[in-house]
């Protein structure tokens, strides 16, 4: 559900900015902070930081859609990451990535399920390549994966 711009959302923005001296060189850690807060980056918040730190929108979206870690849309309430740098991608990431996105019923270019409780996505390494191939539920690692491994994995959420 996509968050509406609000007075505490313009407040808590300009404390945010503020808290860091308006310096736009602290651009990544406002924007870690606002994700932090609202799981993803609301584009009016965005919007806010750019007019607060007197840098366009279109470097605020530059920095947000370069790293990985941030997202412009809403995200489950799990992230799903599935490696497909080298070593996974070799023993079978793409047929993995292809089970948990039908088991989850996601359809091409989707990555959050309908009831908002996964969002899938796939990364190019997670740092365990000796157990291609894997992938991260949260924070726990699962390696040496399958597709036939894909439902118990996914039934333990």
């Amino acid at each position: 559900m996509p968050v509406a711009q609000s007075d505490s959302m313009v407040e808590y923005t300009d404390e945010l900015v503020g808290g860091y001296g308006g310096r736009r060189s602290d651009l990544i850690h406002i924007l870690q902070d606002i994700q932090e807060r609202y799981d993803y980056l609301p584009r009016p918040a965005l919007e806010r930081v750019s007019e607060r730190l007197g840098v366009s929108l279109s470097e605020v979206l530059r920095v947000a859609t370069f790293y990985a870690a941030f997202s412009l849309k809403p995200r489950g309430e799990h992230l799903i990451a599935v490696c497909t740098g080298t070593a996974c991608h070799v023993k079978g990431a793409p047929r993995l990535l292809d089970a948990i996105r039908r088991k989850l019923g996601l359809a091409d270019g989707r990555e959050t399920t309908e009831d908002g409780k996964f969002t899938v996505r796939d990364v190019r390494c997670i740092g365990c390549c000796s157990l291609a191939p894997a992938m991260t539920v949260d924070d726990k690692v699962y390696g040496n994966l399958g597709p036939e491994d894909v439902q118990g994995v996914l039934e333990s959420y």
